[in-house]
């Protein structure tokens, strides 16, 4: 089996294709993860609504909606291994995303627009789902935030993980603003059950909480991550989000033959 080790701003991925197989994604996810500590594994499949269909797992093996850094890195994987062009439609359980080649390590995904938005779900955190159903996420304001504070925020970012307000469980993501368009953004991920040094989602569901409030009037984010910057554009009427377009780095870090 050939098996790619990708990197999209820091969130890594263990990826397969899979079409014309039906093993058992799960203990896959598992045993796979285990070589790199990846945080996810993605696997390229055949699709009647899209150029491929992609099956997403975090790490612990639980099947996950969507994944923005996964996104772009599945585009890269199915691009470089000529399944689709520079412009492509992948299926996934959140809906259909598409997809495109910006360069060599460059892609940008339109996340799906949120099926869930509720600015007030917590006193301390609005609760966002991209796509419907959708990749869950809470999202939370910290004044002065830095990257090493994530240790002293840990029991909050579990509090949030499992508040019985989100019933799915949830990412927690955690911004603060550095200057009026660009945040920094620490989250801790379900299904990996730790802080991850990327998520797409995230900062895809951080902007539409902040555009919604009317705090991101330009519609552009630059989100700044441990593990690298993603750029977010945000475009609606009326108070309501039209599209959310995903920017970032998608990078093979290795080639493995199992």
């Amino acid at each position: 089996m050939n098996v790619w080790y990708m990197s999209g701003a820091g969130n890594d991925f263990m990826v397969v294709d899979a079409r014309g197989l039906k093993p058992d994604f799960s203990a896959l996810t598992i045993e796979l993860c285990k070589l790199t500590g990846a945080d996810g594994f993605m696997a390229v499949d055949h699709s009647d609504k899209a150029d491929f269909k992609l099956h997403f797992y975090n790490s612990d093996g639980s099947r996950g909606e969507m994944c923005g850094n996964g996104a772009r890195c599945i585009c890269k994987y199915a691009y470089d291994h000529g399944i689709a062009g520079e412009s492509m439609t992948v299926e996934t359980d959140a809906g259909l995303v598409h997809g495109w080649r910006l360069g060599e390590n460059l892609y940008r995904v339109r996340l799906n627009n949120p099926g869930v938005l509720d600015l007030n779900r917590r006193p301390d955190a609005a609760y966002v789902e991209l796509g419907m159903p959708g990749v869950p996420h809470s999202v939370t304001e910290i004044p002065d935030l830095e990257w090493s504070f994530a240790d002293a925020l840990r029991h909050k970012a579990l509090v949030l993980r499992f508040a019985p307000e989100f019933p799915k469980g949830v990412n927690v993501n955690f911004y603060t603003w550095l200057d009026e368009t660009t945040v920094r953004v620490l989250t801790y991920e379900r299904g990996v059950e730790d802080y991850t040094l990327a998520c797409g989602t995230g900062c895809g569901s951080i902007a539409s909480v902040l555009w919604t409030r009317g705090r991101l009037p330009g519609g552009r984010l630059t989100a700044h991550n441990q593990g690298g910057t993603l750029t977010v554009t945000v475009d609606g009427t009326d108070g309501r989000i039209n599209s959310i377009l995903l920017e970032g780095p998608a990078e093979l870090v290795r080639e493995y033959e199992l």
